[in-house]
């Protein structure tokens, strides 16, 4: 059970939303013109873009990784409870739940973002293997690209004569206009390692409570209620957090997150509930 599908694929650009490209937004959604010049005026200090180019380019995967962390575990014990099974059983299957998805997560991100930067770097060496060898093409190529655009005569002309006239240039311009591809500087290593950490840490919420009551033998009636509590909190939190990487309201991100999550929830009590007989 996971998020992935709901999730779907998040472009590069979105997932180094900067700071400044928010505001703007919030500028806009506001009808804010001060803002919104304010926005695109304001220079931002080095440690800033260090922290965009580095930390900013993993909170996608962090994000999404705790999200279904916190939901597949809290979906494992809702589960264990709609069957009214021993709470060590919660522990059991939710640990599991922790190690074996956390591992898979990881993995699925480490693999996904190893493929699209050898099929980006594939074909940018097609494109600068066409440059070379046919470049009458791939100018025309140019040509009709900003054709489309609404370039015309002496300014098609121009444009394709300065895109053309460095070579870096002309296949960053083919990568991004002809194949959709932006070059991403990020780590597959990095981007499995902050899946696995958010996927773990976030997703021992639900556990938490399970594990107290073993030091606290008077929380065990109460365990379940503590659980619901604790893990539709992380949720909303984690839930918001999406704001940074799609640009939603914090607010609305967090009460979509969350009725994701009950969603889920309920049906596995409900699972529990009908196929707990099995268990006995």
């Amino acid at each position: 059970m996971g998020l992935n599908a709901a999730r779907g694929r998040q472009s590069p650009g979105s997932r180094e939303m900067s700071s400044r490209v928010r505001e703007a937004q919030k500028a806009f959604e506001k009808d804010d013109l001060e803002a919104s010049k304010r926005a695109h005026a304001e220079k931002r200090t080095e440690e800033e873009a260090f922290h965009r180019r580095t930390v900013g380019k993993y909170i996608g995967d962090f994000v999404f990784g705790a999200l279904d962390g916190i939901i597949t575990t809290f979906a494992v014990v809702a589960g264990v409870a709609g069957a009214s099974l021993h709470s060590s059983v919660v522990l059991i299957l939710g640990f599991a739940n922790l190690l074996g998805d956390g591992c898979s997560m990881a993995l699925g991100s480490y693999l996904s973002t190893k493929s699209e930067q050898q099929y980006g770097e594939r074909e940018r060496k097609r494109e600068e293997w066409e440059i070379e060898r046919i470049p009458e093409l791939e100018r025309e190529e140019i040509k009709q690209i900003y054709r489309k655009k609404g370039f015309q005569g002496e300014d098609l002309e121009r444009a394709a004569q300065i895109l053309t006239s460095n070579k870096k240039t002309w296949v960053d311009t083919m990568m991004l206009e002809e194949l959709n591809i932006v070059r991403e500087e990020k780590s597959p290593r990095m981007s499995g390692l902050a899946t696995l950490a958010a996927f773990t840490t976030v997703g021992f919420v639900p556990l938490l409570a399970y594990v107290a009551a073993l030091l606290a033998p008077g929380l065990k009636p109460v365990t379940f209620p503590i659980a619901v509590g604790t893990t539709f909190i992380t949720i909303f939190i984690a839930g918001s957090a999406r704001s940074y990487v799609t640009g939603k309201r914090w607010w609305k991100a967090g009460i979509e997150m969350t009725l994701v999550g009950g969603l889920a929830a309920l049906a596995a009590y409900a699972v529990g509930y009908l196929l707990g007989g099995l268990a006995r």
